[in-house]
């Protein structure tokens, strides 16, 4: 015999998504997926069914993925140490080999298996399918020496992108899981932040919600307290006094810049939350951080 007690919630939340779907049918979400939502089995699977559904009812999903974790566990196991400055991994030749080993074998593959067990029709790419993603070097302002550089290795910065591939994916109702790897103009590979490329990919695409999973339920202030709205003149004081600072940087910097070139509305959630992105995108109730343009 069927639980009838939950019938009215279930039949609420249903109703309380129709005008998110209405609103957002035929609009494009960019997703970052990264965090524990990558790494644990059931949040996995949530995520994948969300992308799914989202998709079905008519919104274009597309999807960038990270994979920190992963690359962590191959470099340790062929003895060589991770390293990070402002946020950013430190790439060199023998790295970013095993870097796109990772992201663009592994990791890209088992997010397209992911989707595709949950009903939907992903397909994988790097920066270097179609020429998606043309990068240049990196070269990063020391932030405790204004006007140094910083040399970091085969660290992309991203000097254009092609949306011509995605396009064409959802319009054959596809949905596109994308790794990080920049391509030069000499065809040199690049390793780019995962968030950088989600917010330009999201502004490229002119997308309604760019939506950054992590392992934390938005932006905190000092005392650690959730900020649920937060404009860039809040954010550009906490970076000042260390509030923000390391992996969030990078996740704030692009963030702030789809905000202020388009892109409706960017929300920083927690993906260790079951269905955070279907909480965040179709229910009244939000899980994380809304970064307001202005």
């Amino acid at each position: 015999m069927s639980d009838t007690a939950n019938t009215p919630l279930k039949a609420g939340i249903l109703a309380e998504a129709l005008p998110y779907i209405q609103k957002f049918h035929g609009k494009t979400i960019v997703v970052k997926y990264g965090g524990n939502a990558m790494t644990d089995e059931h949040l996995k699977q949530c995520f994948a069914r969300d992308v799914v559904l989202l998709k079905l009812v008519g919104m274009n999903v597309v999807v960038v993925h990270g994979g920190g974790p992963q690359i962590e566990n191959l470099l340790s196991r062929v003895g060589k140490k991770g390293e990070f400055i402002q946020g950013m991994r430190v790439t060199d030749a023998e790295t970013m080999e095993l870097v796109e080993m990772v992201l663009g074998g592994q990791v890209n593959k088992d997010v397209v298996n992911l989707i595709n067990q949950a009903g939907g029709r992903a397909v994988g790419l790097t920066g270097k399918d179609g020429n998606l993603i043309r990068a240049r070097k990196l070269l990063m302002e020391d932030q405790n020496k204004p006007g140094d550089l910083i040399d970091i290795g085969q660290v992309g910065d991203i000097v254009s992108i092609d949306p011509a591939l995605i396009d064409l994916l959802d319009g054959g109702a596809f949905i596109p899981v994308i790794a990080p790897i920049g391509v030069g103009a000499e065809g040199e590979t690049y390793n780019i932040n995962a968030d950088v490329v989600a917010g330009k990919i999201a502004e490229v695409l002119k997308a309604e919600k760019l939506v950054l999973l992590t392992n934390t339920p938005g932006v905190l202030d000092k005392e650690g307290k959730l900020l649920t709205g937060i404009t860039p003149k809040q954010i550009d004081d906490m970076v000042k006094d260390g509030t923000l600072s390391g992996g969030m940087l990078p996740k704030i910097g692009s963030a702030l810049d789809a905000a202020r070139s388009g892109v409706k509305s960017v929300h920083i959630i927690d993906g260790r939350v079951e269905h955070a992105l279907l909480l965040e995108i179709l229910t009244d109730e939000g899980v994380g951080t809304l970064i307001k343009s202005k």
